[in-house]
């Protein structure tokens, strides 16, 4: 319908009924429309009222002389002026009717300026009118969902070179470093330089050290009497007015006939507190002060406690500090402790001299270093002080630079012990070694005995050969009785890796690991050695034992019962997993309570007990079978060995195109099948440390470096060839084309490795590398035929031994829950049978008593345990 908007609407009332709910939207819409006009117009006067009041607070004014200063506020009240009058000329105040345009402009259909027009034509109509008064209607209703209008505050075009925000960060700047106070200085301008209208003025400022985080003083606001300040407190004083109106006179810096003097106008002498004394402004408006000097004590550390050892091998020694503003920086220093040393044996003789070993202190990262304590954590278990008597001396440095001691006091440097005897041995002539190269003929005669024979002694024989290659470098670079410096460290190191590998060893038989774990233990208690490391012998048992039960069980669902190891049912001994970590617990309480002769005797029951624990062997199992699967247990260790061997061959000829480059970095790095390449530490091709850094290691004899490292590795192909004929001798019988295969792969890997040794005792690493390769592909080919072989016979019900009951003949073993699995049917498939369903069974019955809160902690622990172990 049309209407009639002529006259601009200036004609309309714009307050109509219709409108009235509108009124607090056309105001906040009004408002906007000011803020927004006013900052288009006052930008300038805004931008140059703050870059003056940065100014004065940030004392600008007090830098120049007065003319020019004068003369900057003239122009600045001339900008200010300008800035005024653009702005009131640009700004117009926004009318009612400007907002409600506005407001209009926000809502669909513009309802406001419909209900504004009138009807301009048939307002006489009934009809015509009645439509009129619907449309008013609806648009009164639109108009009920009016929101005031936002201001557009966006002045970019208007200010292209962002003028505002540079005054703004200026202000903002003031308001961080400057003070409010600095403005009324302004009164003060010309006053001393025009004849001093007002007399003289000063200003001063105590500022304490930084370390300290004090705040700095206004002196002018500080009254007069006593003054405490820090020591090392700078003061800075500005005097105005007339030259020698005002005078300073002090003693708290220290001079020599104290700090009396006139001051010039405009300078700003500046002293430092050192000691309590008098500071006295003399003058009209002066002030003194007794200053009290708060001196800076020096930092304080003591030790915490004795040394202790981690369950991770690593030493840890607590110390407490403390200082009044922060500790700074710490060390500690560790010296020998030579007249608690028991001088036996190799430590007879004099040691070599040896800097002290000095460690810097960790301090706390967050907090307050005011006063703290802390540990010093550290691995000293390569230090050749290892586990003697030395003498721990802590310092520390505050931030003003004083340093402080604490008393040393001795105490032994505990570290991880070796409790194998062999090891234990080998550690203790790297202990001599290290101790003086003097002991180096000693050494060499203790190793020699010690390999003199082997049987019985060493559990691998590439230990053996490893000590003996130890054994040739160290006579060979012993000179006059003494071996230089770099080969003493070298040869240190092939003695530690050593030593290492005898105590952990490579252990592939779970029961030879417990065994290894229960002797380590056994010897730990007999040595004394401490709770942490008797705790982490303990744990190795535990785990160990772990291992030998999963071996047990794997090898009793697939062979058949439980029972003693000469098969008789009288002597069966079955045990539940519970009962062995009750056992263990039981050794552990006694170690604790300090019985170590009840914990050894229980011990040595907990040993027995294992070593009679055993699976019967089904038929097949006691039989043939046993001896076919130690005959793949010992060439798998043959290829592992064979892997190891040609990953070090393969290290040397890298190493020999390329000498001395990347020296060691192989150091720690084993072989692929995690056979013999450990630990390898090569310098420049020569046999160096590297060939007794790991378990393979069989490095240069001192005769012609790599030949002689090449003849080694000769020794340890000619020794794995000899340990495979002697697998090969022993093989059980294997009929059929598979076993024949099997022997002929065998006989294949053999002829291999006699060309790899060959190829090695030339020098010719590559052809050594190409043979030993087809010795494991032979190794691999015959044991995928022996195992073919094996399974043929087991498929033709061949029999495998005598006298041996069958896997049910007795009725099953014991669960871990310790109750019986009867006869036990696996269905033929994973997932389908007796055995399958039993297993499911067991599983929700641990789940539901782990769940039962009447049973004992111990007993909920020990399912919580069979939970995540399964």
């Amino acid at each position: 319908m049309p209407s009639d908007r002529h006259g601009n609407q200036t004609r309309n009332s714009p307050s109509q009924p219709e409108l009235s709910h509108l009124r607090w939207p056309l105001r906040l819409t009004q408002a906007g429309m000011v803020a927004e006009r006013g900052l288009r117009a006052f930008w300038p006067l805004a931008s140059v009222l703050m870059v003056v009041l940065a100014a004065l607070m940030l004392g600008v004014h007090q830098w120049f002389a007065a003319e020019l200063v004068w003369g900057a506020a003239a122009v600045a009240l001339l900008a200010g002026a300008v800035a005024l009058g653009w702005g009131l000329w640009r700004f117009r105040w926004p009318g009612r009717m400007a907002a409600l345009a506005r407001l209009d402009e926000t809502l669909p259909g513009r309802p406001v300026s419909a209900l504004l027009d009138r009807q301009a034509s048939g307002a006489d109509d009934a009809a015509s009118a009645a439509l009129w008064q619907a449309h008013q209607r609806r648009m009164a209703q639109a108009t009920r969902a009016a929101r005031p209008a936002k201001p557009d505050l966006n002045i970019a075009a208007a200010d292209p070179y962002a003028l505002r925000y540079m005054a703004a960060l200026m202000l903002a700047v003031a308001l961080l470093f400057g003070s409010v106070w600095q403005v009324a200085t302004v009164r003060d301008l010309g006053i001393g330089r025009s004849a001093g209208l007002s007399g003289p003025a000063w200003e001063g400022w105590a500022e304490p050290p930084a370390y300290t985080r004090l705040p700095v003083l206004y002196l002018n606001d500080q009254a007069a009497g006593v003054l405490a300040l820090p020591q090392g407190s700078r003061l800075t004083l500005r005097f105005y007015g007339e030259t020698g109106a005002l005078t300073l006179v002090e003693d708290v810096s220290g001079g020599a006939d104290g700090g009396q003097g006139t001051v010039v106008d405009g300078t700003a002498p500046t002293f430092t507190v050192s000691r309590s004394g008098s500071v006295e402004i003399d003058g009209p408006g002066g002030r003194s002060w007794q200053v009290e000097m708060i001196p800076d004590q020096p930092p304080r550390i003591a030790a915490a406690g004795q040394p202790q050892l981690a369950e991770d091998g690593v030493t840890t020694l607590a110390f407490s500090a403390r200082d009044d503003y922060g500790v700074a920086a710490g060390q500690a220093r560790i010296t020998l402790d030579l007249a608690a040393v028991e001088r036996s044996h190799g430590l007879a003789i004099d040691p070599d001299p040896r800097a002290p070993l000095v460690l810097d202190l960790p301090l706390p990262i967050t907090g307050s270093r005011q006063a703290f304590t802390e540990q010093l954590v550290e691995d000293f278990a390569r230090h050749r002080w290892a586990n003697l008597p030395v003498v721990f001396t802590f310092s520390v440095v505050d931030e003003a630079g004083q340093s402080a001691a604490a008393a040393g006091f001795g105490a032994p440097l505990v570290t991880r012990r070796f409790f194998d005897p062999l090891a234990a041995a080998v550690a203790e002539q790297r202990r001599d070694l290290l101790w003086a190269r003097a002991n180096a003929p000693r050494v060499a005669q203790v190793l020699r005995t010690l390999s003199h024979r082997p049987e019985g002694v060493f559990r691998d024989y590439g230990d053996y050969l490893r000590l003996r290659t130890i054994l040739r470098r160290l006579e060979a670079h012993t000179v006059q009785g003494s071996i230089a410096e770099e080969r003493q460290e070298e040869i240190a190191a092939a003695l530690w890796d050593l030593a290492i590998q005898l105590e952990e060893g490579d252990v592939g038989d779970a029961l030879e690991r417990m065994r290894r774990a229960q002797e380590q233990l056994s010897q730990a208690m007999r040595d004394g050695a401490s709770e942490q490391e008797i705790a982490r012998l303990m744990q190795e048992l535990r785990e160990a034992t772990q291992d030998y039960l999963r071996q047990l069980s794997r090898q009793a669902e697939a062979e058949g019962e439980m029972g003693a190891p000469g098969g008789n049912p009288q002597d069966m001994m079955t045990l539940s997993q519970d009962d062995l970590q009750a056992m263990m617990d039981r050794i552990q309480e006694l170690m604790e309570q300090g019985r170590m002769a009840e914990a050894e005797q229980a011990l040595r029951e907990f040993q027995q007990m294992m070593e009679n624990m055993r699976m019967t062997r089904s038929q097949q199992g006691q039989g043939g079978g046993n001896e076919g699967r130690e005959a793949m247990e010992g060439l798998g260790e043959t290829l592992r060995e064979q892997q190891g061997l040609s990953d070090q061959a393969f290290r040397d000829l890298q190493e020999q195109f390329n000498p001395g480059a990347r020296s060691g970095e192989s150091q720690g790095n084993e072989g692929r099948d995690g056979g013999l390449g450990r630990g390898q530490q090569h310098q420049g091709g020569q046999g160096g440390q590297g060939a007794d850094s790991g378990r393979d290691g069989q490095g240069s004899d001192g005769r012609s470096g790599r030949s002689s490292e090449g003849g080694s590795l000769a020794d340890r192909q000619q020794a794995l060839r000899q340990q495979l004929q002697r697998q090969r001798d022993g093989l059980p019988y294997l009929g059929g084309e598979a076993g024949e295969a099997a022997r002929e792969a065998l006989d294949r890997a053999g002829r291999a490795m006699e060309g790899a040794e060959q190829a090695l005792r030339d020098g010719d690493r590559a052809e050594a590398i190409d043979r030993q390769s087809e010795a494991m592909e032979a190794l691999r080919e015959g044991m995928r035929s022996m195992g073919e072989a094996l399974a043929e016979q087991q498929q033709n019900g061949q029999p495998n031994g005598q006298g041996q009951p069958s896997a049910t003949a007795e009725g099953g073993r014991l669960d871990p829950l310790g109750r019986s699995n009867g006869g036990i049917d696996d269905g033929g498939k994973v997932g389908e049978g007796q055995a399958y369903r039993r297993a499911w069974d067991l599983l929700e019955d641990i789940r539901r008593r782990a769940g039962e809160r009447e049973r004992s902690e111990r007993e909920r622990s020990y399912l919580q345990r069979l939970l995540d172990r399964f």
